[in-house]
């Protein structure tokens, strides 16, 4: 595993949102620090950052744009020369110009980070690994919450988590630490 010199962190939906309490318990309580341990490296070694904020089309939404849910939380406020994508559906590429952006850049490899990991970050690196790019997902730097399966069965986050890391391993993405991910530079 080796990480490439273009190599883009993508970062999703760390919007004010997703810390409302209607969403729920969650797992990862030190995953936003393993982005901002990944935010930090790709900074420094001025590989490129692109952010993805979710504006929802439902009402009922903590993305909905005109409220403070919408606000990126401001730890993770783009930089100068950073990358912006707005997105209304889960999929990071459905709708938006990323695919071209990243093919126009030379970027062939992914590294993906936010939330929700069964949600925006499955959804964006199965699509990235159906494209042909190199994805990885860390795994401890990705969070989820709480939900039902479809049977009606309650799942933990934890759960949730693990059968959305599992669904992208070896077939859409590799799941990896963020410390196997920075070993790898």
């Amino acid at each position: 595993m080796q990480l490439h010199k273009d190599a883009a962190l993508i970062l999703i939906d760390q919007q004010k949102g997703i810390l409302h309490p209607r969403l729920g318990p969650r797992n990862n309580p030190e995953a936003e620090l393993r982005m901002l341990d990944l935010l930090a490296f790709w900074r420094h070694s001025a590989r490129p950052v692109i952010h993805v904020h979710h504006l929802s089309r439902s009402p009922d939404s903590v993305f909905w744009p005109g409220q403070s849910g919408v606000e990126v939380q401001p730890r993770f406020e783009p930089m100068a020369g950073e990358c912006l994508v707005q997105k209304q559906v889960p999929d990071a590429f459905s709708g938006t110009r990323l695919e071209e952006h990243l093919r126009s850049a030379g970027i062939r490899q992914l590294v993906i980070v936010g939330v929700a990991t069964n949600n925006s970050v499955e959804s964006t690196a199965r699509t990235a690994g159906n494209l042909g790019f190199d994805t990885w997902v860390a795994e401890e730097a990705c969070f989820t919450f709480d939900k039902a399966d479809y049977f009606g069965n309650p799942r933990s986050a934890s759960e949730v988590h693990a059968m959305s890391l599992g669904n992208l391993h070896g077939e859409y993405a590799t799941v990896a630490s963020v410390q196997r991910i920075l070993e790898a530079r």
